[in-house]
């Protein structure tokens, strides 16, 4: 989204070396002040406090603001981190992160008619009758402008900020440094997995070719839908960094808080169908959840979907194992919940007891609206805070186990469709559905 406080935009850094000088500073700032609290707290006689120490207000600002500034693969791996249900952040640093969601700034004019000479040829604008120059939308990766074709095609294009690609591995590496010295993530954690995975997650996203198909694949796939509408590749002016797409009118997913709640129902439902469709017949899930990836279009009831990127095939592996999950806990079955867990890598053969009875019972809470004969109310839903405060027991207790990297994607898409459903008051059949797919 377009920070309104600076229209004007900002140069995104480029170079490997511009990139670090701006980390390091980063660094040696938020160590600073840390340093500075720490000696305070000393002499007042204070225990110390990692987090208060470390992420005081005006740190906060400072890494929102940088990684904001850096966007690429630094302000997106913030913005997944922000997404997180608990069990790998504690909440501090997840609030800093999520300020991320709304901090994009515009690249400036100049930088913009770069990348788009570099990748249309210089009489790029000879292919429009018109472009507007200030951007719909500015995220992580690139920024979105409306345009509208000689031939009369209404456009959305969307423009990767320069040097994005290229910075992905050092960006991911740099960030997590700065996590591990705050001495915030959880001990014994290995991350390694799971950031090799957003590695690979950012690369396909920053490639806009990929998408481009992606984005033809699910408009194959719900073609005749009467409840998604998706955008039509415009491949004559798609290259691996410039995306274009017919423009998909709608409204923030969010104004449907104010439909009926027959409405608000119905396309609850029909995201969550989308989502178990994904993952049990398409193969392939969205798994980014961010709210912004909804439309809903008043006038058809239908929900635009955007942004294709982060589109991810699951392994035969994920999709078996999570399907017998969700049949155990359809069942009632105890040991094949164990089983499937196991497979998903929550848990293994040396996982402490008491550890095992904590991810088990955490199990059965996120799995407890199937056990309702009764619509799952989202809104009166005690289920998030009590997932929140057990990932936080499992890490205090030393919990470390790395799950396949694909099923926290999943779960973390999951998480977002519950926040989505708390968002609008939804109700919904979630057992009548599920019974449906497994």
């Amino acid at each position: 989204m377009t920070d309104k406080a600076d229209d004007r935009g900002s140069a995104v850094p480029k170079g490997r070396l511009s990139r670090l000088g701006r980390f390091g500073r980063l660094a040696a700032g938020t160590a600073g002040e840390a340093l500075g609290n720490t000696v305070q707290a000393l002499a007042r006689g204070e225990t110390l406090d990692a987090s208060r120490l470390i992420l005081t207000p005006s740190n906060a600002k400072r890494m929102a603001d940088e990684l904001a500034h850096l966007r690429g693969a630094a302000m997106k791996m913030g913005q997944m981190l922000s997404m997180d249900s608990g069990d790998l952040l504690p909440p501090e640093l997840s609030d800093v992160l999520a300020r991320l969601r709304e901090s994009a700034r515009p690249m400036p004019p100049h930088q913009l008619k770069r990348v788009l000479t570099q990748n249309l040829g210089p009489n790029w604008l000879s292919r429009f009758e018109r472009f507007e120059p200030r951007p719909m939308a500015a995220a992580s990766i690139g920024q979105v402008h409306r345009a509208k074709t000689k031939d009369g095609r209404d456009l959305a294009i969307k423009v990767q900020y320069p040097g994005v690609r290229d910075s992905i591995d050092s960006d991911v590496d740099n960030l997590a440094s700065l996590i591990a010295l705050s001495g915030l993530a959880p001990k014994g954690l290995d991350l390694k997995p799971i950031l090799q995975e957003v590695k690979r997650q950012l690369k396909d996203e920053a490639d806009y070719a990929r998408e481009g198909e992606k984005m033809a694949l699910f408009r194959d796939w719900l073609a005749g839908s009467d409840s998604f509408a998706t955008p039509e590749l415009a491949a004559d002016l798609t290259t691996a960094n410039v995306l274009a797409m017919s423009y998909l009118p709608g409204d923030p997913i969010e104004t449907l808080t104010d439909a009926l709640p027959s409405e608000r129902n119905r396309v609850m439902a029909e995201l969550a169908n989308l989502t178990l469709r994904e993952v049990f017949e398409f193969g392939a899930i969205q798994s980014d959840p961010n709210f912004a990836n909804y439309r809903y279009q008043p006038d058809t009831g239908r929900v635009g979907l955007l942004d294709f990127g982060a589109v991810q095939e699951i392994p035969d592996t994920i999709q078996s194992a999570g399907q017998r999950l969700l049949h155990a806990g359809l069942s009632d079955d105890a040991a094949g919940r164990e089983q499937a867990l196991t497979e998903l890598g929550y848990l293994s053969d040396d996982t402490p007891p008491d550890q095992r009875a904590l991810v088990l019972e955490l199990t059965d809470l996120a799995l407890s609206p199937l056990f309702s004969a009764e619509p799952y109310d989202f809104d009166a839903s005690a289920l998030v805070e009590p997932l929140r405060e057990g990932g936080f027991r499992l890490r205090a207790m030393g919990y470390a186990r790395t799950p396949e990297p694909m099923a926290v994607f999943i779960q973390r898409k999951v998480a977002g469709l519950y926040l989505l459903g708390a968002k609008l008051d939804a109700r919904l059949d979630i057992r009548a559905l599920m019974e449906r797919h497994i």
